[in-house]
């Protein structure tokens, strides 16, 4: 199994020249070459990966970007086959059409391939470089790892990284388990789950709401344009932001490990959280949940240890759903935190129902198929929806 480890590193003065030219010229590359496909494609014509790698050396040969020779050409190579993977992506409307790069707002990184860096005795020495980078190695490599890519990066914060690309033997399968849990998400509390147990919402933004505020406050008050105290300014928001990302990712990775360690199945609700962030009076709470990321980090997670994720129907009726008799309350605000069945009498927490209905869902889903939900009735004893019945052939 490959991972990314991902470590800080302290660039020199010469070194952090040196890779913001590579970045400027990754960037300049990437654009020219989408510039030139969009072109194509209005004419109907295809142009591939080894067309834009022939435009590039095209391209250095001209007294204009002669300066893309001074940095290493793996990282604009790289960023051509990242352009193809784009445009693979759009033909097969899994993404958008790709964007143009910009300088303020995309990411700034240079990934290296195993002929542009050199790493040996824990030093990693890149391309164009004399001296290894100072980075700090937060965590060890798996033994004889030998890193297969090598990316660099720059947040928005003024934050370098280093990720290595590298097999880890010690991802495994987890030995089989027969246990089971159903995770219902919300603001309240993060995490609820079937057994009753819930996990607290730690709310990251709202604790530095104040202060992210009031340096927010700070920078548009600073005069428009691209001066040394506007991008100060800019730069400590960034910093803010970075430690609410940082806190709310680390919280996410320790649950999402311990619940993938713990069952063996694992059922959520399929939620749409683009489009529920277009709520406004929830947008900001639902934004800080990361509910998205949590659910990324519980798919692969489960796909290393050989777990298993059921996403349940958004539609299902969870909350509204008796989990003891399958009675379905016409009627659910979300005000009402508990309640009580009007057919068996049970007392109910909503979110901890909610937990065990989306759980007996994930199991009926599992073990009959998609599209099988648990039979639920209303206060009459009507049923609410029936199970799929078979068609018969003729």
């Amino acid at each position: 199994m490959k991972r990314a480890f991902k470590y800080r590193f302290y660039p020199t003065d010469a070194q952090a020249a040196e890779l913001s030219r590579t970045f400027g010229c990754v960037r300049k590359v990437y654009n020219m070459a989408l510039a030139a496909r969009t072109e194509a494609w209005a004419r109907q014509e295809r142009v591939n990966y080894n067309q834009t790698s022939a435009m590039l050396t095209e391209w250095k040969k001209t007294e204009e970007l002669a300066y893309l020779n001074d940095v290493s050409s793996v990282p604009l190579q790289q960023t051509l086959r990242h352009l193809q993977a784009a445009f693979a992506n759009f033909f097969a409307k899994r993404a958008k059409y790709p964007r143009f790069k910009v300088k303020k707002k995309s990411r700034a990184s240079a990934e290296y391939t195993s002929s542009a860096f050199r790493f040996r005795d824990g030093r990693l020495t890149l391309a164009k470089m004399a001296d290894p980078l100072d980075v700090v190695w937060s965590r060890p490599l798996p033994d004889g790892a030998s890193p297969t890519t090598v990316t660099v990066s720059r947040d928005s914060a003024g934050r370098w990284f280093v990720s290595l690309l590298c097999e880890d033997p010690r991802v495994k399968r987890l030995a089989a388990a027969d246990t089971a849990v159903g995770i219902d998400v919300g603001l309240d509390h993060l995490l609820t789950l079937s057994t009753g147990e819930k996990i607290a919402n730690p709310r990251h933004e709202r604790r530095d709401r104040e202060r992210l505020a009031k340096a927010q406050r700070k920078l548009s008050r600073k005069a428009k344009g691209d001066g040394a105290n506007q991008r100060k300014a800019r730069r400590k928001v960034a910093k803010i932001h970075a430690r609410i990302a940082d806190r709310r990712r680390d919280v996410l990775h320790k649950l999402t490990t311990r619940l993938v360690r713990e069952n063996q199945t694992l059922v959520i609700e399929d939620l749409t959280v683009r489009n529920m962030v277009k709520n406004r009076s929830l947008a900001r709470a639902i934004s800080d949940a990361a509910w998205a990321e949590f659910r990324s980090m519980l798919e692969y997670k489960a796909g290393w240890y050989g777990r298993d994720v059921v996403a349940v129907d958004r539609f299902f009726p969870s909350s509204k759903l008796c989990s003891t008799c399958g009675t379905l309350q016409s009627e659910m605000p979300l005000s009402v935190r508990t309640w009580t069945c009007v057919s068996c009498g049970t007392a109910h927490d909503r979110d901890v129902n909610a937990a065990k209905n989306l759980l007996a869902a994930g199991l009926a889903v599992s073990v009959c198929g998609a599209g099988v939900r648990p039979q639920r009735r209303t206060p009459g004893g009507q049923s609410a929806v029936k199970q799929k019945t078979p068609r018969r052939e003729p």
